[in-house]
Formats: C-alpha cells, structure tokens, sequence
C-alpha cells in the first residue's frame, strides 16, 4: 500500500543502486570531475613519495611542496604532459628571492614618476605641510593593506596571480574574479601611466625647448598628440620584448636597475646639499601658461633655486594650488594626492610575481614592507630638501627642474627613465601573470584561454601580448596627469577589496586561518577598507562609481555562471559565523503567537514520486524552516561506511534542480517509525526547529515518477544546462516489485503509528495526498481564477461546524499563508467552506459570524455555506445526539461508509475550480483494531479530489492582537 507520494516505502529506501540523483558516472560534479580531482591528488602524493624515496634530504620542505601540489588552483602552466612535467615546470619558475623579487620590482614602481618628474610639483601645489600629510596618508593607507597582504599571504601556499589569487581564494569566486579583473586593469592603466611618464621625460629634455637640447635644435619632434604615442609605443614595444623574453630577466636586472635609480637620487640629495647658491632655472617652453603669446626666442623666464634656506622653507609651507600647465586643469588636494597616490602603488607588485617567487609566504611580507618603508623615507626626506630649496614658481612651472640643479643633469635624466621603465615593466608583467590566473581559474569561460598558453619555460606569451594591446589602447589618453586618477581608484579599490578579505577571515574565525605574521587585528584590516573607499571617492566620485558598478555587474555574472571550481568562499565562514551567534540569541521560551511561522518536516522516500509536493510544501513554508527528511532502514554495523555520507549529495543536488529552500536530514534506523523519531527530534537548531510533520498518504495507488516533469530551468548564456543528466536517471517507484519481501512494505499500524509519534512529540501534522495532479504551471497560466478550500470541520462530525478549534486556525492559517505567495494571490481566491443544518440552524447569522471571525484574523476569503442536511439519512441515530459542545471535535468517529462516500461527493461536487484542498485531519483512534478502518475512511475521504492536506494543529498559530 503506498502512493506516488508516500514516504515510507523501505524498498525504495534500502537499493543503493539507484541513486536519487546522478549522472552517467555516478559522480555530483561542479566543475571539475571528482577522478580527475583523485588523480590529480593521487598523483602529487605518489610524487612526493619518490622525492623522499630518491632524496631524504629533503624531508624538509616536504609539507610545502605537499600543500603546493594539493592546492586546488595549481598552476597548470602547461596544457599537456604528465603531472610529473607540470610541476616540473611550476618549480623552474621559482628562481626569485626576497630582494631581486619582491624588494626590487616594489621600490622601482613606488619610485616610478614621482620621484623625479612629479615630485616638485606636487609640493609645489600642496605645500610642505600637506605634502607631508598626503605622504603619511598614502602610507597609512600602504601599510594598512600590507598588513593584510602579509597576513594572507603567510597562511598557506600562494601560487601565482599574486593578489587575485589571494583574494578569489578568500571571497571566492565571484568576488576574486570582479576584484582580479579590476586589479588587472589597474596594473594595464599604471603601465600606460608609467609609459607616458618615460615619454614625458623624453620630450622635456630632448623636445623642442627641452632642458638638454639648445635654442637653435629642433629636437624630437612633438607637433601633435601623434608623436607622443609613437615614442610611448616605441617604449611599450620594448617593454613587450623584455616581457617576452621572460618577467624573470627582468627581476634579475632589477637590483641593478634599483642601483641606478638609488645614485641618481643621492647626487640629488647631494646637491642640495653641495650647492648653497642661487641657480635661475629656466622654465621650459613647452610651458604655455607662463609663456603666453611668446616665440621661443622670448621665453627667458626662470625660476629661482636658492640652496637650502629658512625663507625659501617658510615659503613652500603651505598649499597653494593653481592650473597645471600640461592638462590646463586647476589642482586641489583631491587631484594632487590622486597623482601621488598613483606612483606608489606598486606593493602589490611583489605578490604578483608570486609564481616566480621560491618562498612567497617568506618573501611577500619582508620584501614589501622592506620596501614600502625604505621609498617613504625618501619621499619625505626629498620633499623637505627640495621645498627648502626651490622657490614655488620653480616648482610648479617645471617638471624637470631637478636636471639644472644637479651636479651632473644626466644623472636625474637616468633616474626618471630608470624609474618609469621598471615600474611599467613591473606592471606590465603582473598584469600579465594576473590575466594569466584568471584564464587558468576559467572564471570568464573561454574568453581567456588564449592567456593561458605559455612558452615551455612558462612564461605567458599570449597574456602579456593580450595586456599590450590594452596598454596601447589606454595610451591613447595621453597626459600622466590624466590617467592618474583613474589608476588611483582602480588600485584603491583592488586594496580595499585585499583588506576586506583579510577582514572577513578574521571576523569568521576560521581554524585554518593561522597566518604566521602576527602584527594585524581586524581593526587594521577595517581601516584599511574604509581609508582606501574613502580616498577612492575623494579622488574622483564618478570614476569609483564606475568601476564599483563594473565590479557588481561582474559579480552577478559569475555568480549566476556554471562556476568550474569551488575554493571555499569565505561568505560560507562568515554566514556559519553570524548565524551561530543568531541562533544563539534565538530563545525559544520568548517565542510569541504573533510571530508564528511553519518549520516544516517533509518525510520522503523516494523523491523522484515527490516532486510535486515538495515544491508545494516551499511555498508554504513563509520564510520558516523547511527540512526534507529520509530514514534508510538498515544497521551501521552492515555497511563499511555510513551511507548516508555517500547519498547526501545526491538529494542537495535534487534541492538545487527544484530552486526550494530547504535543508535536506537523512538519518540511517532500524525502522521508518524509529527514523521519524530521530529527524522529529535532532531535526533544526536552537529555537529553529520543525513545529510541522507532513507525510505522504497512506494507499494502493500507482506511483508515478514526477521528477521528468519538473521544470528544467536552463542557463545557457551562464553555463551548461544543470538538469542534463536527470534525463539519464532511471527512476525506482515506491511499492512492492517482484521479490520484495513483506517487511520492506510498510504497514498500516506503523503509520498510523507514526502520526500518533507525531502528535505524542508535539508537532503539528499534515497528510498529503494527490499531489502528483498539481499542475502550477497550468493553474498560474490559466485565464480562471481557481479557489484554495478550507474546510474546517471534522467532516466524520459534522455538527461540530459551528466550533473553531486549533486545527481549523491551523487549516485557516496554511490556507491563508498560500494565499500570500505572489503567484498563488494572483491566481487562485481562498474559500472557507461552512456546514450547516438548514433545518435547524440560523444560516445567516453563522455566516456572519464566520465572516466576522475572519475579519479579526485578517484573513480575506469567500464563505460557501454547505447544507449537511441530506447526509442524515446515512448516519446512525447515536451519531446525531453527541456531544454539541465540540469537546471532542478532534476524535475520529467510525460513521458508516455511505456516510463517508457521499461526504467526499460532496466535496467533488464543490471543487471543479479547486486548486489545492485543506481538510480537517481526526486524531487516530486509540485502538490498533481500528487502525486500518481509520486509513480505510481517510482514504475514502478524500478519493479522487483534487491536491488535498489533512492538517491536525495542537498549538496557536493565529492572533487577532496586535
């Protein structure tokens, strides 16, 4: 006895053969298959073991390479060959320590073209005083996000990407892959900065009128904006060959690069010490504010360099902020530090190399703090040098300055091209290793596979080809001064993004969040977020609103993409983290009427028979708690592992493929009956735990597979349609087959049993029936309206209508709760159905009353007044002098089964238009020799109806207060 609903049919419990849900392989996969995952697992470990077995030696970093190799985003720098030939060619691009790798490429690109090309003016126009505090701002801001740098980077195995791979393994996918492509094209835009800053030094000492070509020599020339590209694309072309060549070269030169730029800045600082007399620098002629209407011949104007000096000091404290001649736009204390801010934002420049790096957890944290502090120093001691030393006209007027008052001018001429080469090298090459990451990862499908092919040596060819092309593109901005801001937003937002993942590790408290640098808390990681956004709307409103609308826009790409790979999101952490704590504050014994909702426990055998009903069960549910419970039959003791571990998968993916909220709780039992009790009971957290039991209905009808006829819902444009695989399942049905022995069906005095459990545990009930008949798609498309009854009478003691017990609240309240969902209200109108006896009853006055009583619930709905008068003749005279007070309005009555057929034919009769039936559920009898006529009523009861819940309430639901 069972039906396409009914939950309880061990049969379909106890055949491990059939999984719920599967495809071909048996395997639930979410982007990589699980063999490839054991392979590929299988094989680092075999490999590990034949490096101990060949080298015992090296024991030692035998936990580092074995973390390495078991990392989930493994760098798979070439696309075929063995695992052993993959990891061969990771380990050979580890050749890089802390100074060449980290310290180096982070102090050449913090240096970049403020050191000197802007420096002087941005103390000219902010002043000493301000300059300095910018300075301790930007460094604040700096040091704030090293912190969490160095904390994420020294928790684990860091491959390469740098900072995206940081935080796409911290905040998961959608946020790791929005923030990497973000802090991609702020590396393409510091590229171009740094480019068309190389450029700028060449024409203000090689141009027309520069420093270091005569009155009479034409010098390059630079008619138009077109020039100006072609010597930035001469530039960026050699860049591109470096890169091509290979980003290791570059880091190995890099400590030499560094040295240069180190001299040329002592012979400045030297200078101004050495040279105490006054020096009248001319100001070049490219300067079209201050020589207005002037031929070259006429422009002598010259600006005064005085020696270090008190005066020249005072003169220079404070802000003083004017039009700066190359891009004619007035300066402030926002545009000022956006230029500033934007050549020195190289500190992540040593965590994209991390794939390069033998020790990135070690050399990360040295190296970059190392640096940042080494490059603040020099600024602030540069910035006080030259703001006593220079007058303000001088300083804003001209760029190079610096070259005419050095000992040796070359020397400076050195240092700015030094400089900005390496820093745009340097940017040029992370962006390369991040667009690299982000095609390996395969966050945005096959758009950026071709970033992923690499020469043998691994090093990405296509994606540093693929970043040339932007930066040339972004050159075609022209002026530093102009690019700058929108470099600055792009980095400040790719910080924030790093310190807000160290926020959210620490704030969820995860066990394996264990950094070995100490020196940060969570408030470091706070100010760090809330300094960079800050600063980021500061700099420019509208370019941070932009690229905050690009970064959602991609995070609600990849969040509704098929994403290929799971790495532990950290919003998981952070929910267990905050829900643990609600829970918590969730007291039962404070629970009041008013805010009752369902928690309910649907137990289901056999899914693919339930669809139907599980649907329906999650849409009245109201935002309350909603289990899917299953008992397998069987003993741990005969099994080598506990099946239920192997069968939970199958049922979250069933969860997935219905879009229903709910929990899925198997439970492993002697019996369905012993099962049910455990769910009831470990069911839920805290004050959430079920305070409803819905079964399936108890008879002989046919089960049906309904999980086909679900709808498939199909995401093409995202990722791979999710339900292909459903097709392929081949379904079981619950019920006897050929060999089934009578103990796996269950019996009709265990189930009656279970809804005695249920009622004994406190819990309301509910019996479904039919539900394999609902067609919501029909009923939300049709042109009718339809009706959810409510009959709220015991309908086997019928003379109790005119009583409301908890049941018939409990019948109103679910009735009225499906009432609300937005598809159901605009299609379907509740029905309160009222018995009467025309003969003796005062029709209209019950009618009123009822209508009354719903007012006061709040309840909206149509009363049907029903005549019980022509069921008489089918009742036995005893049945008509019981109790009218309705004290036992809940017990179940034995009435004649003619009584009990033309009850239900009264019911056919009334629901041709009939969406959903809520019927009131009679307690069990107390006799297990009644059992089977109480299932046998039940079951003639509600034959051939539409959708129908028998409900049984023991608890208040509804209250007219408010």
């Amino acid at each position: 006895m069972n039906r396409s609903c009914a939950p309880f049919n061990v049969n379909a419990m106890e055949d491990d053969k059939d999984p719920i849900l599967s495809n071909s392989t048996g395997n639930v996969s979410y982007g990589a298959s699980a063999n490839e995952t054991t392979s590929q697992t299988s094989d680092s470990v075999v490999e590990v073991a034949e490096n101990i077995e060949t080298a015992p030696q090296l024991r030692s970093p035998f936990y580092w390479s074995l973390s390495r190799s078991l990392s989930n985003a493994g760098a798979t720098y070439v696309q075929s060959g063995s695992t052993r030939e993959r990891r061969a060619a990771g380990n050979a691009r580890r050749t890089l320590g802390t100074f060449a790798g980290v310290f180096c490429p982070i102090a050449l690109s913090m240096f970049s073209t403020l050191l000197f090309l802007r420096g002087g003016f941005v103390v000219g126009q902010a002043g000493i005083l301000e300059t300095i505090a910018q300075l301790v701002l930007a460094y604040l801001i700096l040091v704030l996000t090293v912190l969490s740098i160095c904390a994420i980077s020294t928790n684990g195995a860091v491959e390469g990407g740098g900072a995206y791979y940081m935080i796409s393994r911290a905040l998961g996918p959608e946020f790791g892959g929005s923030i990497g492509f973000l802090f991609f094209v702020a590396n393409v835009m510091a590229c171009a900065l740094y480019v068309s800053g190389f450029v700028e030094g060449i024409l203000q000492n090689f141009g027309p009128g520069g420093s270091l070509i005569g009155k009479d020599g034409t010098g390059l020339p630079d008619d138009n904006d077109w020039w100006r590209y072609l010597y930035a694309t001469v530039v960026s072309i050699v860049c591109l060959l470096v890169c091509l060549i290979g980003g290791a070269m570059f880091a190995r030169t890099s400590a030499f690069i560094l040295m240069i730029v180190v001299i040329c800045l002592l012979s400045v600082i030297i200078s101004i010490f050495a040279i105490n007399h006054t020096i009248n620098v001319r100001i070049p002629f490219t300067n079209k504010v201050v020589y207005t209407n002037m031929s070259e011949d006429q422009a002598n104007i010259t600006g005064k360099y005085t020696g270090l000096s008190a005066a020249t000091f005072r003169e220079n404290l404070l802000a003083n902020y004017t039009v700066d001649y190359n891009t004619g736009n007035t300066m402030q204390f926002a545009t000022v530090f956006a230029i500033l801010f934007s050549s020195v934002t190289g500190i992540l420049n040593g965590a994209n190399m991390s794939g390069e790096l033998k020790d990135p957890s070690k050399s990360i944290p040295k190296g970059t703090l190392s640096a940042v502090g080494f490059t603040f120093f020099a600024y602030l001691f540069l910035s006080i040098l030259i703001g006593g030393s220079c007058s303000r006209f001088l300083l804003k007027n001209d760029y190079v300055f610096l070259q005419q008052i050095n000992g040796w001018p070359p020397f400076v001429v050195i240092g700015i091209f030094a400089a900005t080469l390496s820093a745009a090298l340097g940017n040029l090459i992370g962006a390369s290793r991040i667009l690299e990451a982000l095609g390996v990862d395969q966050l945005f499908w096959i758009f950026l596979k071709p970033a992923t092919i690499t020469t043998r040596g691994g090093n990405p060819i296509m994606a540093v080809i693929i970043t040339w092309v932007l930066v040339q593109c972004i050159l075609l901005i022209g002026s530093l001064n102009a690019i700058a801001p929108v470099t600055s937003v792009f980095f400040l937002l790719s910080y924030a993004a790093t310190n807000l993942a160290c926020l959210a590790l620490e704030l969820a408290s995860a066990p394996n969040f264990r950094p070995t640098f100490r020196y940060f808390t969570w408030y470091t990681c706070g100010l760090g977020l809330v300094g960079c956004m800050v600063m980021c709307f500061l700099i420019s409103p509208i370019y941070t609103s932009i690229a905050l609308v690009i970064m959602l826009l991609l995070v609600i790409l990849l969040h509704f993409r098929s994403l290929p790979t799971s790495w532990g999101s950290i919003s998981q952490a952070l929910i267990f983290h905050q829900v643990r704590k609600y829970l918590l504050m969730l007291d039962s014994r404070k629970s009041h009427v008013k805010y009752w909702r369902p928690q309910i426990l649907l137990m289901v055998a056999n899914p693919r028979q339930c669809c139907e009903l599980m649907d329906f069960i999650n849409d009245i549910k109201k935002s309350g708690l909603y289990v899917i419970g299953h008992v397998k039959v069987g003993r741990l003791e005969d099994y080598p592992t506990d099946p239920i571990l192997d069968t939970q998968p199958h049922w979250l993916s069933l969860i997935d493929h219905l879009k229903i909220k709910a929990f899925a709780e198997l439970t492993l039992a002697n019996s369905v009956r012993e099962g049910l009790q455990h769910l009831i009971r470990v069911s839920g957290l805290g004050g959430m735990k079920p305070n409803t039991v819905c079964l399936g209905f108890y008879d002989s009808s046919e089960p049906q597979d309904t999980l086909l006829k679900t709808k498939v819902r199909r995401r093409r444009f995202f990722g791979n349609v999710e339900n292909e695989s459903f097709s392929q399942i081949e379904g079981y049905f619950v019920g006897p087959r050929d060999g089934t022995s009578p103990k796996n069906i269950l019996s009709e005095t265990e189930y009656v049993n279970m809804i005695k459990d249920c009622l004994k545990l406190g819990k309301n009930l509910c019996l479904c029936r039919h539900f394999n008949t609902l067609n919501k798609t029909e009923i939300l498309q049709s042109d009718l309206n339809s009706y959810i009854d409510v009959w709220p009478v015991n309908l086997f003691r019928p003379e109790t209508a005119s009583y409301f017990d908890n049941t018939c609240l409990f019948l109103l309240q679910l009735a009225c709760i499906l009432n609300m969902v937005p598809r159901w209200k605009s299609k379907t109108t509740l029905r309160v159905f009222l018995m009467v006896n025309a003969q003796t009853d005062n029709t209209i006055q019950k009618e009123q009353k009822l209508d009354m009583f719903l007012r006061q619930l709040r309840i909206i709905a149509k009363i049907q007044v029903i005549s019980w008068d022509h069921l008489q003749p089918y009742m036995r005279s005893p049945y008509i002098e019981m109790d009218f007070d309705g004290s036992h309005m809940q017990d179940y009555y034995e009435a004649p089964d003619d009584f009990v057929k033309a009850m239900n034919e009264l019911i056919i009769a009334n629901s041709s238009r009939t969406a959903a039936s809520f019927l009131y559920l009679p307690k069990p009898p107390t006799e297990s020799a009644m059992y089977g006529k109480y299932l046998y009523h039940l079951d003639m009861l509600t034959a051939n109806l539409k959708p129908t819940i028998m409900v049984q309430g023991l608890h208040p639901v509804t209250s007219t207060t408010l």
